[in-house]
Parts: structure tokens; sequence; C-alpha cells
């Protein structure tokens, strides 16, 4: 699932897009909004929160989009084709202007509400992580206050903080060796924990890639993320991956069992293969884009 770092990447390239210009083309294809007209409107902003993206138009009306799992915005020059094809059957959303125009591809949600109704979408969310008011100490306390909730649970949950998802989770959690299922009140320096959370973020929004090691090459990108079945990069011991919650919202997390040591009480002791390497009875390749590989 995008996080909030690239949720905000594609919040600055539509504002850069859209914002000042008016509406020519709006076309929203999602069952609850068809019969929408926004042609004419003029775009005044395009904000992100958390995960969640905010077209703001003229006339008290917000425009919002989520990504969930695979979706994305993209733009190119209004008239021009797009320089990678997309599946037409998912195009969720087009708002053109007389010089670009924005798609959004494969949106997992996209609703029309008032402006000052924006709460409604938004309001439960925590400070969110890239925001310019965020507060290190405010969040760090509204972490805190979970008790004994399993901190990966905790730094994952939009309502305490808005933005991260698991890459950063774990990766944070990697680099200062703290095992995601750990209770939150038994973690020490948690400060440094969302301090970390932070500053990755904060150097990835301007990153096409995700990057924890400050190696940018295909496959050293992360300590520990989608790495399940290959050696630490810091130890060696076999990356391990289970799953962290309650069905149906349970999360696969990566972590290293020498460098974050502690009980993972979903981990089954099953050895643990690298990603995409396995292969089917039949000869065929199993699919790699599943991180949960038995």
């Amino acid at each position: 699932m995008p996080e909030g770092d690239v949720v905000l990447r594609s919040a600055r390239r539509l504002h850069a897009a859209l914002a000042g210009r008016e509406l020519i083309t709006a076309d929203l294809r999602w069952p609850s909004l068809a019969e929408e007209n926004l042609v004419g409107l003029e775009v005044l902003e395009v904000v992100a929160i958390g995960k969640h993206l905010l077209i703001r138009l003229e006339q008290n009306a917000t425009l919002h989009s989520h990504l969930r799992m695979e979706g994305s915005w993209h733009v190119h020059r209004t008239g021009e084709p797009w320089r990678r094809p997309r599946t037409e059957h998912e195009i969720r959303a087009v708002l053109a202007n007389s010089e670009w125009t924005a798609i959004g591809h494969h949106l997992g949600m996209l609703d029309l509400v008032a402006t000052d109704r924006e709460h409604t979408l938004v309001g439960h969310l925590g400070m969110d992580i890239l925001s310019p008011a965020w507060d290190p100490d405010v969040a760090v306390q509204r972490v805190r206050d979970q008790g004994t909730r399993e901190i990966g649970l905790v730094l994952l949950d939009q309502r305490v903080i808005a933005g991260i998802g698991t890459f950063f989770m774990s990766e944070a959690a990697f680099l200062r060796g703290v095992n995601p299922w750990t209770p939150t009140s038994s973690v020490t320096k948690l400060d440094q924990l969302v301090r970390l959370a932070h500053k990755l973020m904060v150097v990835n929004v301007d990153r096409a890639t995700q990057v924890t090691t400050g190696n940018a090459r295909k496959g050293q990108e992360a300590y520990v993320h989608a790495r399940s079945g290959r050696p630490c990069r810091r130890c060696g011991t076999t990356i391990r991956v289970a799953q962290l919650g309650e069905a149906p919202n349970d999360r696969a997390v990566f972590w290293c069992p020498h460098c974050q040591p502690g009980v993972v009480p979903t981990d089954d002791g099953r050895e643990r293969r690298p990603l995409g390497a396995e292969r089917a009875p039949s000869g065929r390749r199993t699919s790699p884009r599943s991180p949960y590989r038995r």
C-alpha cells in the first residue's frame, strides 16, 4: 500500500498540474459519483493528509481519494498519450484542464464532499507524520498512550499517526532493534523509534523509490521489508515474515529474529525461502507479489 511519502509526492504533482486551472474534463468513474459534474470548476489546491488525497475545488467541493493497495495518480499533457499503458477498465477518475490531465488509476476510494465536511472522511486521523505541523513530542505521547498494544500495530494505526505503512514501520523497527510484536509500554527509547520513522519518510518524499539502506539499486533498498528468506544485512540471520494483527486487517510484517528478539505469536517456525524464488509443484514459478510465502 502506498504510504504517506508516496501520497504527498502525488499531491504535489497533482497540485502543480491542476491548481489554479479550470477543469474541462471531470470523468468520475465511480458508481456513486457517475452523475456529478465538476466541469468548469477551478481546482484550488491538492493536499495530502496521511494516506488520503484531497483535491479542493471552488464552490465548497472536495474530491477525496485513497490509493489503498495498488492505486495511483498519473499526470500527462492534455491530448498526449500516457507514457506507459494502463488498463482502461481500472481508471476511476479523469481530471483535465487545457494543459494537463490527471488520471486516477485503480483507486481504492473516491468521494465528493463539501470542503467544510472533509472531517467526515479524515477527521479520525492522527497527526500527519509529514505535515509541517508535525510535533514529535505529541506524536510520541499518542503512541505511548496505547499501552500494551503491539508497537507495530500502533505505528500502523492511522488514528494514532497518519501516514506510516508496513514498509517504514518494519524498517524503523529493525533499525531500532524493536520487535514489532513488543507491547508498546515495553519499548525502550520509544521517542527514538518515532523520530526515526519520521526521518526516514521525510528523506523519501523526493525519491521515486523508497530506500532506507542508502542504496537505491534494485534489491538493495531495504533492510528487512519483503526480504523474508534472505540473510539479514547486519548479522546474516534469515529474515522472517509473519502476520501482525487480526484478520481480515492483519498485515505481513518482516523482521530479523536476532536483531529484533522477542516473541512472535504468529510465526509458525517454518523455513522461509526468498520471495519469488519458490516454484509450484508443476514447475511454474509462483507469483512474487504476495509478501507472505511458506
